[in-house]
C-alpha cells in the first residue's frame, strides 16, 4: 500500500494499538496533523502547551500500562516536551515523543525553528533518532514502541524531518513483536536467595516502583503472607500492597513512616523488589541497613549503584517472584511482627483533623473514595501528606513525579490518566506553587470536559521550600513568599472550570461530594495555614533512624 509518511506514522501507532495522542500542532508537523484529520480511530487531545502533552501522555501511560504518546512541532515545540520527556525518564515510564523537524535540506543551517531535538533529549531518553529517509520510518516507529516498553520502561523520541512526513513509500502491517519479560537470574542465584530468605528470623521487603511497572501486586502480596513479614514501599511503590494492610508500615525514607525507617534497621534481611535505593528511601547510604539485602531489579546498572548488597537477582520482578515463591517455606513470624506492631503504635502519623489541613483534606478524600480514585500529584507537601495519608488499593493509583520531582506535572498527568481510564475518579492534589506553573491545563480540561477534580492546597508559600528554610535556614524566607493578589477560584472559572474555595473541613467535605457528584470538572482552593509541616522528615544526609517530627522538635 502507497502511503505517505504521515500516513504511515499513524498506521503504525495504529498497528501499536494506540488510541490516544496529546499534541500541538505546527509547521513541521503540519503533515502528520493533516492525515490525523483522517483518522478517527486516533483521538487527539490538544493540549495548552507541549509540557502539558507530555506530562498527559505520561499519566496516561501510568495508570494504563500502555505506551503513552505525545506530538510537538520543531523547535520550541519539542524542547517544550523536554521536561516531560525527563520526568518519564526519571520514573521509567513508558513514553513514545514524536517531533517533526524542518527537512532534510535544511538541516545544520540554523533554519526557522530548527533544533537537534535528537540531540537535546539524548541523555534523558532511553533512545533518540532522527529520521531522514523514509524507507526507515516504519521500522524506527516500531522500534521505539519495542525500546519504551521492554526491560527497564522509558521514553523514546522519533524526530522526522518535513520531507519524510511528504514523500511516499510501501507500507505493509506488521502485527507488534510479542515483549517477553526478562529473567536473567539464573536458578542457581534463585535457589541462594531462598536459603537466605528461609534462615531469615526477621525479614523485611521494600517495595519500589518496578513492581508497579509490571503490575506484580499479586505476587508481592502473595509473598508478604508465604513470609508473615513486614513490608514498606517507595513512592513509586505505592499501592502494589494495600494501605490497609497489617503488615504495611508506610513508606520509607525522607517522609516515609518512623515504624518503615527504624524497623529497617531491625530486620536481618531486607527483600528489595523494583527499587533503586534512591537518595531520597535510603538517605546516608553509609549508615543504611545493616541486615543483609536481597535486591530484584530488572537493570544491571542499579545493582550497588548506592547501596552494595548481598545477592542480586537480575529480572522483571513479577516473573521473578513466580520462579522464587516455590522454593519458599510458609513462615510464622509473631514475635518479628508484634516488634513492627510496637513500632507502629509507638511512632504514630498524628495530624489535627479537625483544622483544614492538608493531611485532613487527604483524608477527606481517601473516605469519599473509599482508596478507589486515581491521585494525581505535583511536587512537595501536598505530595507526602498524600503519600502519608491517602491509603492506595492497588498499584498505578498514584501517579507524581518521584526521580525529578517536576512542578506543574500533575494537572496534565490527570489529564492523561482520566482519558486512559475514563471510568475512574480521577483527582489532581497540587499546591499554589504547582498549580502556577501549568494552570493552563484547564483550559484543556473545559475544552476536552475531562472530568477531574483540581483541589489546590493554598498556604500561600512555597511550602516545601519554606519548611526548610524554618528548620535549617534560621527562618530566611527568601522568594518562597506567594501571598499575591491572584485569586485561583477566578483564574479556574476564567479558564472554563468551576470552582470553589473552602476554608474548614465541613466546607471541604461538601464541595468535594458536589465535585463528586458533578461528573465534572471542578477545582476547589483549600487555604491552610503557612507553616503546616510534613513530618516524619529525615534531614539532608541523615541516616533513616535519623528521622524525627514535631515532638522531638517540642524536647529538643
Amino acid at each position: 500500500m502507497l502511503l505517505n509518511g504521515s500516513q504511515i506514522v499513524l498506521e503504525c501507532l495504529k498497528e501499536q494499538g494506540v488510541d490516544t495522542v496529546f499534541g500541538y500542532p505546527g509547521g513541521t508537523i503540519l503533515n502528520i496533523y493533516d492525515a490525523l484529520y483522517s483518522t478517527p480511530e486516533i483521538k487527539h487531545v490538544l493540549t495548552s502547551h507541549e509540557q502539558g502533552a507530555a506530562h498527559a501522555a505520561d499519566g496516561y501511560a501510568r495508570a494504563t500500562g500502555k505506551v503513552g504518546v505525545c506530538f510537538a512541532t520543531s523547535g520550541p515545540g519539542a524542547t517544550n516536551l523536554v521536561t516531560g520527556i525527563a520526568t518519564a525518564y526519571m520514573d521509567s515510564i513508558p513514553v513514545v515523543a514524536i517531533t517533526a523537524n524542518v527537512g532534510k535540506n535544511l538541516l545544520g543551517k540554523d533554519s526557522f525553528q530548527e533544533i537537534d531535538i535528537a540531540g537535546v533529549s539524548m541523555p534523558i531518553t532511553k533512545h533518540s533518532m532522527i529520521i531522514k529517509d523514509i524507507s526507515e520510518l516504519a521500522d524506527s516507529i516500531r522500534k521505539a514502541f519495542r525500546i519504551a516498553k521492554s526491560g527497564r520502561k522509558g521514553p523514546v523520541l522519533v524526530d522526522i524531518t518535513k520531507n519524510v512526513t511528504a514523500q511516499t513509500y510501501e507500507y505493509e502491517y506488521k502485527k507488534p513483536e510479542e515483549i517477553v519479560p526478562e529473567v536473567k537470574a539464573d536458578d542457581e542465584e534463585i535457589k541462594k536467595a531462598a536459603e537466605m530468605i528461609n534462615k531469615a528470623k526477621k525479614p523485611f521487603v521494600f517495595v519500589g516502583g518496578g513492581c508497579t511497572a509490571v503490575e506484580a501486586d499479586e505476587e508481592v502480596r502473595s509473598l508478604i503472607e508465604l513470609l508473615d513479614s513486614p513490608v514498606c514501599d517507595s513512592l513509586m511503590g505505592k499501592g502494589v500492597v494495600k494501605g490497609t494492610d497489617p503488615r504495611y508500615t508506610g513508606m520509607l525514607g525522607m517522609h516515609g513512616t518512623k515504624a518503615s525507617n527504624l524497623g529497617m534497621y531491625r530486620c536481618d534481611l531486607l527483600i528489595v523488589l523494583g527499587a533503586r535505593f534512591s537518595d531520597r528511601c535510603v538517605g546516608n547510604t553509609e549508615a543504611f541497613t545493616k541486615a543483609k539485602i536481597i535486591q530484584v531489579d530488572i537493570d544491571n546498572a542499579e545493582i550497588n549503584k548506592n547501596v552494595k548488597v548481598d545477592l542480586s537477582l537480575i529480572g522483571d520482578v513479577k516473573e521473578v517472584l513466580k520462579k522464587l515463591m516455590p522454593m519458599l517455606e510458609k513462615k510464622s513470624n509473631p514475635e518479628w511482627m508484634k516488634e513492627m506492631e510496637s513500632l507502629k503504635n509507638d511512632h504514630p502519623m498524628v495530624y489535627d483533623m479537625e483544622s483544614l489541613t492538608g493531611p485532613a483534606v487527604v483524608n477527606e478524600i481517601y473516605e469519599a473514595t473509599k482508596g478507589e480514585a486515581i491521585i494525581t500529584t505535583d511536587v512537595g507537601q501536598h505530595q507526602m501528606w498524600t503519600a502519608q495519608y491517602y491509603k492506595f488499593n492497588e498499584s498505578r493509583h498514584l501517579i507524581t513525579s518521584g526521580g525529578l520531582g517536576t512542578m506543574g506535572y500533575g494537572l496534565g498527568a490527570a489529564i492523561g490518566a482520566k482519558i486512559g481510564c475514563p471510568d475512574e475518579t480521577v483527582i489532581n492534589i497540587t499546591g499554589d506553587g504547582c498549580f502556577r506553573m501549568n494552570l493552563n491545563e484547564l483550559a484543556t480540561v473545559s475544552r476536552e470536559n475531562v472530568p477531574v477534580i483540581e483541589v489546590i492546597i493554598n498556604n500561600k508559600v512555597l511550602g516545601m521550600v519554606r519548611q526548610w528554610q524554618t528548620l535549617f535556614y534560621d527562618q530566611r524566607y527568601s522568594n518562597t513568599i506567594l501571598d499575591d493578589k491572584v485569586d485561583f477560584v477566578k483564574v479556574s472559572e476564567g479558564l472554563g472550570v468551576k470552582a470553589v474555595r473552602v476554608e474548614t473541613v465541613e466546607e471541604f467535605r461538601k464541595a468535594f461530594k458536589e465535585a463528586l457528584d458533578s461528573k465534572e470538572p471542578r477545582t476547589i482552593e483549600c487555604r491552610i495555614e503557612k507553616d503546616d509541616k510534613v513530618f516524619p522528615m529525615i534531614p539532608a544526609g541523615g541516616a533513616n533512624t535519623d528521622a524525627f517530627d514535631a515532638s522531638d522538635l517540642e524536647q529538643s
